[in-house]
């Protein structure tokens, strides 16, 4: 008999998809789900299932589980909790290899014996169970699409190489609709609830081997087995870096944990331990599982030389403590930097790090200065600093230095902070993979840990 792990495939990219409490009510989650998969454009089979059948959206609705009138590989359940137990056998008995439950009421709310009933089934036909009391998951590759919340509320990023574990739904949903919304592509989505069979472990070992994943976030408030997880994750970080929060280090959160998704959450210096043991990146701030994640797609750098380039020096100075604070270095820029950086910057203009091309720069000063950059072999990094308040300064900018960026061996990234015209900036560079950052220290923070990770865990 297989591991359910071994199955997992069948949730991410499932051939048939049966939904049962699919509902014809709009405001019902069963609802939404089927619409997500409509509208997202799932190519395989979908079978809604509702007592009352008829049609919802268009598409034939089966009465039981017994009426669909084929095998199917996923089901996915939003229904009651007790009801959802005896789905769950129905659906073994359809062939489905794979099952994500919604359904809240288990062991969060103090009913173990209920869950346990649904490990049972899902162990006996090694069935990949994702849950109970979880959001659903999201493949951007084959439109699977089982998160309940619909995308007029909430975002669905584009194709991209970052993975997301999730163990509370609701921290889960803020990161999507953050990559969503600046253009920050995701590879797969997974809120594992109460991870009554499928655990963090597993949905780990699987995206390691996963070669739309290029790097692995999670929220985790308690882990299954410490053991299992801490060799599982020293194998990855090694080829794909993984960045974590760990929710419920104080008492109260502790305790907060044990009712949200009936975990332990367990010593935090405990879980800090393992992070460093494992090389698994800590994340300390829900800013951090976005901000951090979208620098792993830039060059690799071992050195901790950095460039500032700013049109206005007060961000330049900032931006020289935030680096000090992080323990990088000022980058000393080469006597021919010098010399070419005096032979087009005003004269009032100091060619020093951080290099401040003043506030009426435009957008072919700030090429000329990032090329001369790039070349310097001082530097090891490159903060681009951009005041798009300055008249001079221009939307024209962001693909000059998108373009920078994608032939860089340097890493750079940027910072721009403003209102809604700086905010449409922003996201214009990140959707192009440049990481943008509303101010220096939180750009540093991210290229510190960017850094340590280089240094440390890459081969």
């Amino acid at each position: 008999m297989k591991r359910p792990a071994a199955n997992l495939r069948f949730a991410f990219s499932p051939k048939s998809v049966c939904i049962v409490g699919a509902s014809h009510h709009p405001e019902k989650i069963g609802h939404a789900i089927l619409r997500n998969f409509l509208q997202g454009g799932f190519a395989g089979a979908i079978y809604p299932v509702n007592p009352q059948g008829g049609e919802i959206l268009k598409t034939r609705c089966y009465r039981s589980i017994a009426d669909v009138p084929s095998s199917f590989e996923c089901a996915i359940i939003a229904i009651p909790a007790e009801a959802a137990v005896a789905s769950l056998e129905e659906c073994a008995k359809k062939g489905a290899r794979a099952a994500v439950v919604i359904s809240g009421g288990f062991s969060e709310v103090g009913n173990k014996r209920l869950e346990e009933k649904l490990v049972q089934i899902a162990k006996k036909h090694s069935i990949a169970l994702i849950g109970p009391n979880c959001m659903g998951l999201l493949c951007t590759s084959t439109q699977v699409d089982s998160v309940f919340l619909p995308t007029y509320k909430l975002g669905r990023p584009k194709k991209g190489e970052i993975a997301f574990i999730s163990q509370s739904g609701a921290v889960g949903g803020c990161i999507l609709d953050l990559a969503s919304r600046y253009g920050v592509g995701i590879s797969k989505f997974v809120s594992f609830g109460n991870a009554s069979v499928i655990d963090e472990s597993d949905l780990l070992q699987y995206l390691a081997d996963d070669e739309e994943t290029k790097t692995i976030v999670m929220y985790l408030e308690g882990v299954k087995d410490g053991k299992k997880f801490l060799r599982t994750a020293s194998q990855i970080t090694p080829h794909k870096p993984i960045i974590a929060i760990k929710a419920g280090v104080s008492a109260a959160g502790n305790a907060a944990v044990a009712s949200h998704t009936g975990s332990l959450a367990g010593s935090a210096a405990a879980y800090f331990a393992a992070f460093a043991q494992s090389g698994i990146i800590r994340a300390h701030t829900l800013e951090d599982l976005f901000d951090i994640p979208k620098i792993f797609s830039l060059p690799r750098t071992r050195g901790k030389r950095i460039a500032v380039l700013t049109n206005g020096g007060g961000n330049g100075v900032l931006a020289a403590d935030a680096i000090e604070e992080r323990n990088l270095k000022l980058a000393q820029f080469s006597p021919n930097t010098i010399s070419a950086l005096k032979s087009f910057l005003p004269t009032y203009a100091n060619a020093k790090n951080p290099l401040d091309i003043i506030g009426d720069a435009d957008a072919q000063r700030y090429e000329k200065s990032l090329q001369l950059l790039i070349a310097d072999k001082n530097i090891d990094a490159i903060l681009v600093i951009l005041l798009f308040q300055t008249p001079a300064l221009d939307s024209s900018v962001t693909e000059i230095i998108a373009q920078a960026a994608q032939f860089s061996k340097k890493p750079i990234v940027c910072v721009s902070t403003g209102g809604e015209y700086t905010e449409a900036q922003r996201r214009q560079l990140d959707s192009m993979g440049v990481p943008t950052y509303s101010s220096p220290s939180s750009a540093m923070r991210a290229l510190s840990k960017f850094i340590a990770y280089c240094e440390n865990v890459c081969p």
